[in-house]
């Protein structure tokens, strides 16, 4: 984070930008959306308005920032730091919190692991979050889990911005910049060094004006309900299911052409993930993606063999030889029955879409039908196409799509896909539209 003088602030705690001019003197167009003029060089935000929180990492502490929080008036901006790149899992290794009357919190959860009395607190407080689905999550482990939500980066897909980070977008909707240097941190270091803690307050500073002005921009734009719908989806959105055969993900597995390959694939995936648990660790520090494919296709039959594969060379990979090894020992003693198939079908949806033309034409024809339809939608509309309808959505209707088609039928079909009302609504009558068109032409 930069040093030296303080702008001017973005205002007091209790105003929004929104509401007149912004730090460089200019009154914001509230419902221009992201049709707006080109505007002049953003204001470099560098230090939080009420200066640097100290961090929080007592249970007295922690019950004065409750208190305070608990207190506090309007939306809570909420914000969390992970490590995924350096831990297992995807637990939060920072807490930022900020609401008018009560100023910027910081958390260390792990100092201050249970968040129960901050979720009692803030119960009846809406949740100010960018990308939230991110961050709920690591949230929720804590013990916090807002019943109120309001996502500025989903707001910002809504209303059609083309870059919806939360850097551009501060600046494209406030005129401020945000330093953006240390999202990738390794959020775990002890002690978390100043220049990260306060990156990590600008991100609340202003993410509650942000949600304020967006608001605005929604109703203007007859969005608002539709947000409402998003952000409701998101909130009560449950955990992901555990993927089937997660060990398919592994980058450049199509380079690997046999089975037996795939069941060395699959058992030093395996290997690494147990390995990664144990010493808390990205299983990408383990062991890379790429080490475990060139394994793989090499298929070393000797402990010294699997040593001289690339990415086994280095002494961390060594670390573990015996366990590797002993990990592709069990590939190659298992039965040519019990080996895995190439492309194993891991969930009950339809196959990837690529694969359409040779195994179901007309389906690939419904598909494109179904796209053209939505693409068209979204122009119509301002937003993302993925946005409009999911794109898992897209692939269920056109592979399977009702009997008879009618729009009735597509929208009882997308309902139960996960499509919000306000979706439904817009697509299913085009949609069952273009199918019906695209049955026509095929009866001629």
């Amino acid at each position: 984070m930069g040093q030296g003088s303080q702008p001017p602030a973005p205002g007091p705690a209790d105003t929004s930008l929104g509401a007149g001019p912004d730090p460089a003197g200019r009154e914001p167009d509230l419902a221009a959306g992201p049709e707006q003029p080109e505007r002049p060089p953003a204001v470099p935000l560098l230090e939080p308005r009420d200066g640097l929180p100290p961090l929080v990492t007592s249970a007295g502490a922690l019950s004065e920032a409750v208190r305070a929080l608990g207190a506090g008036e309007g939306p809570v901006a909420v914000d969390a730091e992970r490590a995924s790149g350096f831990r297992y899992g995807h637990r939060a290794f920072l807490v930022q919190l900020r609401r008018r009357g009560a100023g910027t919190v910081l958390i260390d959860p792990v100092a201050c692991p249970d968040l129960s009395d901050l979720d009692t607190a803030l119960t009846g407080t809406e949740a100010v979050l960018h990308a939230a689905s991110q961050d709920l999550p690591c949230l929720a482990d804590l013990g916090y889990r807002p019943r109120q939500l309001f996502d500025t980066e989903l707001a910002g897909r809504l209303l059609g911005y083309p870059r919806v980070g939360l850097g551009p977008l501060v600046e494209n909707v406030l005129g401020l910049a945000l330093e953006k240097g240390y999202a990738a941190a390794d959020w775990s270091t002890r002690p978390l060094p100043e220049d990260w803690l306060r990156y990590a307050a600008l991100d609340v500073e202003v993410l509650v004006d942000l949600r304020d002005v967006l608001a605005e921009q929604l109703v203007a734009q007859g969005k608002d309900e539709w947000a409402r719908q998003e952000f409701e989806a998101v909130r009560s959105a449950g955990p992901p299911a555990p993927r089937a055969e997660p060990w398919r993900r592994t980058s450049g597995i199509h380079r690997v052409r046999t089975r037996r390959g795939l069941a060395i694939v699959r058992e030093l995936w395996l290997e690494r993930d147990r390995i990664a648990q144990r010493r808390d660790l990205s299983p990408g520090r383990v062991l890379p993606d790429s080490a475990i494919v060139e394994a793989a296709r090499a298929a070393p039959a000797t402990a010294a063999a699997l040593i001289g594969v690339s990415g086994f060379k280095g002494r961390g990979a060594k670390r573990h030889a015996q366990e590797w090894f002993a990990a592709i020992r069990r590939a190659h003693t298992e039965a040519d029955q019990a080996l895995p198939r190439p492309s194993a079908q891991v969930s009950d949806g339809p196959p990837p879409a690529h694969r359409w033309h040779e195994r179901d034409p007309e389906a690939a024809r419904r598909l494109a039908a179904v796209r053209t339809v939505i693409a068209a939608l979204s122009d119509e509309h301002s937003l993302p196409a993925e946005n409009m309808l999911q794109p898992d959505s897209v692939r269920r209707l056109a592979w399977q799509p009702p009997d008879p088609v009618t729009a009735e039928a597509v929208a009882g079909d997308l309902s139960g896909y996960g499509a919000r009302p306000w979706q439904v609504q817009l697509t299913s009558t085009p949609i069952a539209g273009a199918l019906l068109r695209l049955a026509e032409k095929g009866d001629e």
